[in-house]
């Protein structure tokens, strides 16, 4: 039928910039291969699906844009069955070509004719565009999960002021490329060019067998040139690898064409021998694979049903896919997104109630866990179908805009994920009576100083929404190892360190323990010994423990597979509750309170790296004083900071906060999805300075805004409840684990173990990406949890 709608409703084809939802419903997991397919507004370019819920429907009826393209897909017979899906490659991205695989159907409504289908080539001579152009567009249009895929990677790699203000020194031809040998040794291969003064050293030791002594970062150490190409990786069309030492990242040259033409390398004549280092990244995630196999060798069987619905891997996106299972697997999370009535928005992608509600109803409702004949376990057991996965990549988009890590296609850390997305949930609206799930992994965390000189204490109370517990590491000597590992496992792990066991009540007696540090006492008025102590001052309903695995060696985050041992019972931390405060006790002036004193612990820490004094301060004044992680980013960040080594004033944080906060600094903070509470208590933190209260935000994730200082009320002095209970007995039961297999945040694969009633009988669920099946080493595999969710007994 001919419809007037089309001429009225101004439509064009979608920009390049436009996002085009032509797979998946942005409010459920419906879409294009389901029978009714799926509704892109031609207006907009929302998706919606057309079947029973019919969210297309609903967004007509908030948009009143007329008109929707019905986009249906149907898979072609095969002879033989398609390969599993493969990570995305950083250098293969390319719009997939779906002719081969499917057929696709398309159609025309128009809902301001009662849904009718439209003629496709309908359209006037007035019209600015005609339908048929409208069509092609969406249709040839890179999808959204594509795009923001592109975006991630493009934006990844950035010059460094170092790349781009380089300055070469003398001169001279280097030997050919097939003559080549590092400096300092007879490697011929993982060779990199000092763009600077033309040396050639050897990089580090790399997975898959590359090898290297590091040479080229001791050349970085001995002359501090910070720039380097590694020969192997250029190409003729002008990419290499360029590695910044300084930023401790991989940038981009703008001018790598003239740098090493410089040296004698002439790029159009030079050819790629070697992998680049994303190239063996991808490659080294892809091989890591959790035992997919039984103790007697048998593929394990799927499991499939409400709340057995895997997640389908972006590329190295595993660590959002295990927290998920787990945040979704907890009674709050469940009854506050599993809810049947979605929030009215006109941009449903961009909503984050939305987004979480469509992940619930995508994880526990059972219908997509359902098996896909083109994915199966085993390439030797065909007959065992595997789920396809829900892909989340809105969710992803979501959370990860303007973030610095999250936003990129790279691993990244799961529990520094779990910390983000527990801030914007926090700082989101929740609509009518819905409360904040956040608030049930809420605790206080209460560290007491006492001074050794005049026994006077002090009381600092955090809110918390996690808890990081240390991992002692003593490793085990090989000859002591050898004789505990038979000789297959020798072969294995023939230059893999071994680690003694220790138990989590270890490491939780470590994060309570008493230690011995410098302050300023108000009281004694000099330099003072103190002793410092933290203790659970309220406990949460859920617990999340973070297991500190990882360690830098050679400025390389580094994980120590130290087994961690935790029995089944529940676990009870009565000890570790703060005791009350003694009646007799005489606490230290706050009104008094003088100049910042760093932690000296993270101090001697930074030290023994071969960071200056002055530096390791500035890092932590910048950073809260409490985080070795956090404190070495802030140096590497700051290394070229003409200042970085100059005196400094630490103003104490009565001076810097007396005044109010700048109402245009506020708001940049605020454009930046901050909220106003927050931006103003960052600002009064750091002395009203951007840069600074933009770091001290991303280091105090937990801190919702400068009316919670010290569980009080800053505009009444009146004490605040504190979130959680010091309830006893204080039993936790585990209730899911997120397991890290690999050696670096950045290079390996995230799994969730996850505790689930299977057939009437609660069991271990492994969830490896889209793979669902009933684990067989949970056991062993609890030994190495990177992070602990722990659910409160009633």
């Amino acid at each position: 039928m001919n419809c007037q709608h089309i001429s009225t409703a101004r439509l064009t084809p979608p920009r390049a910039s436009q996002a085009v939802h032509r797979e998946d419903c942005t409010q459920c997991f419906d879409g294009i291969d389901d029978p009714e397919g799926l509704n892109v507004c031609l207006s907009c370019f929302n998706g919606g699906c057309a079947g029973e819920r019919n969210h297309a429907l609903l967004h007509h009826k908030l948009s009143q844009h007329p008109l929707a393209l019905n986009i249906r897909r149907t898979k072609k017979p095969r002879a033989e069955r398609a390969e599993p899906p493969k990570k995305i490659s950083k250098l293969a991205i390319e719009a997939e070509s779906e002719s081969d695989k499917y057929d696709t159907h398309t159609a025309v409504v128009c809902y301001m004719c009662g849904g009718k289908e439209v003629e496709r080539t309908a359209g006037n001579l007035t019209a600015l565009v005609k339908l048929p152009e409208v069509i092609d567009g969406v249709m040839k249009a890179m999808t959204f999960a594509r795009q923001t895929e592109v975006q991630a990677w493009e934006q990844e790699m950035t010059p460094c002021e170092h790349t781009l203000c380089l300055q070469q020194e003398a001169l001279r031809k280097l030997e050919s490329q097939t003559l080549a040998t590092c400096s300092a040794c007879d490697l011929r291969g993982n060779l990199w060019l000092c763009l600077q003064c033309g040396n050639l050293g050897c990089g580090r030791a790399q997975f898959g067998g590359v090898g290297g002594s590091s040479h080229g970062l001791a050349h970085f150490d001995a002359t501090h040139h910070p720039v380097s190409v590694k020969l192997g990786s250029i190409t003729p069309e002008g990419t290499a690898d360029v590695y910044c030492y300084v930023c401790a990242d991989e940038k981009t040259d703008t001018e790598l064409a003239a740098h090493l033409a410089h040296w004698g390398i002439n790029i159009a004549e030079h050819e790629k021998t070697e992998k680049s280092l994303t190239e063996m990244q991808i490659e080294q995630n892809m091989r890591f694979e959790f035992s997919m196999t039984s103790e007697d060798g048998k593929d394990l069987v799927p499991l499939m049903g409400k709340g057995l619905t895997g997640l389908k891997n972006l590329g190295n996106s595993c660590y959002l896919a295990g927290i998920l299972q787990c945040l979704f697997a907890l009674p709050v999370f469940q009854k506050r997104y599993n809810l049947p009535d979605l929030p009215e928005s006109l941009v449903p992608a961009d909503d984050l109630e939305t987004q979480l509600r469509k992940l619930a109803d995508g994880l526990l409702s059972g219908r997509y866990a359902r098996p896909d004949t083109d994915v199966t376990i085993s390439e030797y057991s065909p007959e065992i179908q595997h789920q396809r996965g829900l892909a989340p990549a809105m969710f992803k988009a979501l959370i990860g805009k303007g973030h610095e890590d999250f936003s990129t296609m790279r691993q990244q850390d799961a529990l520094q994920l779990l910390s983000h997305l527990f801030e914007l949930i926090s700082s989101s609206p929740h609509p009518g009576s819905l409360g904040d799930p956040v608030s049930d992994f809420r605790f206080a965390f209460e560290q007491r100083l006492q001074c050794l000189g005049c026994g006077k204490v002090r009381y600092r109370t955090d809110i918390q929404d996690n808890v990081q517990v240390p991992v002692p590491v003593r490793r085990i000597p090989a000859e002591s190892s050898d004789v505990e590992m038979g000789e297959e496992d020798k072969r294995k792990d023939k230059n893999k360190d071994v680690f003694e066991p220790v138990t989590l009540k270890e490491c939780l007696d470590s994060l309570t323990a008493d230690e011995v540090v410098v302050f300023n006492c108000p009281s004694c008025g000099k330099d003072a010994k103190a002793t410092k102590r933290h203790a659970f001052k309220t406990l949460p309903e859920v617990l999340v423990v973070g297991a500190k695995r990882f360690g830098y060696v050679d400025w390389v985050p580094t994980k120590f597979d130290v087994p961690v041992v935790l029995g089944d019972e529940p676990l009870l931390l009565d000890d570790y509750l703060a005791k009350p405060h003694p009646a007799d006790e005489e606490l230290l002036p706050d009104d008094e309170e003088l100049e910042f004193q760093a932690d000296e612990g993270i101090v001697g820490q930074l030290g023994a790296m071969g960071f200056p004094r002055i530096r390791a301060e500035k890092a932590l004044y910048h950073t809260g004083n409490k985080d070795l992680d956090a404190a070495m980013s802030w140096v590497f960040a700051h290394m070229e900071d003409p200042d970085i080594d100059a005196p400094m004033s630490f103003a104490s944080k009565k001076e810097s906060a007396g005044a109010e906060p700048d109402e245009e600094k506020v708001s940049m903070l605020g454009a930046m999805g901050f909220t106003t509470g927050q931006a103003k208590k960052a600002l009064k933190e750091t002395g009203d300075d951007v840069g600074r209260a933009v770091e001290w935000l991303f280091s105090h994730p937990d801190d919702m805004g400068d009316d919670e200082v010290m569980g009080e009320s800053a505009d009444t002095g009146t004490s605040k409840r504190e979130p959680g209970s010091a309830r006893k007995p204080a039993q936790f039961e585990l209730q899911s684990i997120v397991c890290h297999k690999g050696g670096s945040i950045h290079a390996g694969h995230y799994v969730a173990f996850v505790r689930k009633e299977v057939e009437e009988a609660k069991v271990w669920v492994l969830f490896n990406d889209e793979k669902v099946v009933k684990a067989s080493n949970f056991g062993e595999m609890k030994k190495f949890a990177y992070v602990y969710f722990f659910k409160r007994c009633n």
